[in-house]
This record gives C-alpha cells, structure tokens and sequence, in this order.
C-alpha cells in the first residue's frame, strides 16, 4: 500500500506564508506527478499545483506568482510553499502522487487526508 501524509497548515494572516509538506510512503517503485489540489467549503477541488519526476510545474492562475511547487525524489515528498496568501487561499489542501508500486505494472494515484489552511482577512 502506499500512504500519503500531508503536514504544515494552519491559520495566517492574508499577507503571510505557510509552507504545507506531503511524504509518501509504502511499496512505491516509482513516482510520475504530485501535486496539491485544495477544496473550499461549497465549491468543487481544483488542482493548485503540480509537478513532474523531472520538475515540470503547473500552476492554477490564481496562484501564479505566489505558490511555489518543488519535490525531493529522494525523499518522496512535495511542498508547497504559499506567499502572499488571501482569504480565498482558505481551504482544505490534498497532496496526491503518481506511483507505480512494486510488482505492478499499473500507475495509481493517491491521496493525502488533506489539511486546512485557513487565511484571516
């Protein structure tokens, strides 16, 4: 199996920073694309960010500019780091990874519990 953890949200100030980290791990071979998507109450999850095994970003255009999207392959873990947040950057943030596990020949994804990053105004 392969379990995702996510870590790093909270309450800030619009204007601040928060940095969110996401660890993969279990019987994983390899890992294409991770990424953060993010759900606020009543409206449907958008993917945020995301990022290739070679570093290849994409970002949604409200976070051009102020999110950065990076990963450590050897650690498996991506991180999101959120600059000049808003209120409308209050959500719940889910980290999700591409893996091929040992002894498959089938990618999956999976997903992180999620964690709420809340922007006061």
């Amino acid at each position: 199996q392969v379990q995702l953890v996510e870590s790093g949200g909270g309450l800030v100030q619009a204007g601040g920073s928060l940095r969110v980290s996401c660890v993969a791990s279990g019987s994983i071979f390899s890992i294409n694309s991770m990424g953060w998507y993010r759900q606020a109450p009543g409206k449907q999850r958008e993917l945020v960010a995301s990022i290739s095994s070679v570093g290849i970003t994409n970002y949604a255009d409200s976070v051009k500019g102020r999110f950065t999207i990076s990963r450590d392959n050897a650690k498996s873990t991506v991180y999101l780091q959120m600059n000049s947040l808003k209120p409308d950057d209050t959500a719940v943030y889910y980290c999700y990874a591409d893996v091929l596990m040992f002894g498959s020949s089938r990618w999956n994804d999976y997903w992180g519990q999620g964690t709420q990053v809340t922007v006061s105004s």
